[in-house]
């Protein structure tokens, strides 16, 4: 599913126009987006909870030269799926 459906998934559940869920849909990314850059958490009872965690620097190796480097350390997000979402699946 892309975003283009997604909104007209929403827009059928709750009964507006594209236009309107697509604002809805546009107004939760950035709200996500947001608590997630200061490193806030965003739990959705039932559906799971978005976090940011530090991932440590490491060693990889490039495959194709089979030569070692270091991979750096940076933040990435994490979602862990609630229990409802979870039976669902």
């Amino acid at each position: 599913m892309n975003k283009a459906e997604l909104i007209t998934e929403m827009a059928e559940k709750a009964e507006v126009t594209k236009v309107s869920a697509k604002v809805a849909l546009e107004a939760f990314i950035c709200a996500t987006t947001k608590a997630l850059a200061k490193g806030d958490k965003l739990s959705l009872i039932g559906f799971g909870t978005f976090s940011v965690v530090n991932r440590p620097a490491r060693k990889g190796r490039n495959p194709r030269t089979k030569k070692e480097l270091m991979i750096p350390a940076k933040k990435v997000v994490k979602f862990k799926a609630g229990a409802e979402l979870a039976a669902k699946v």
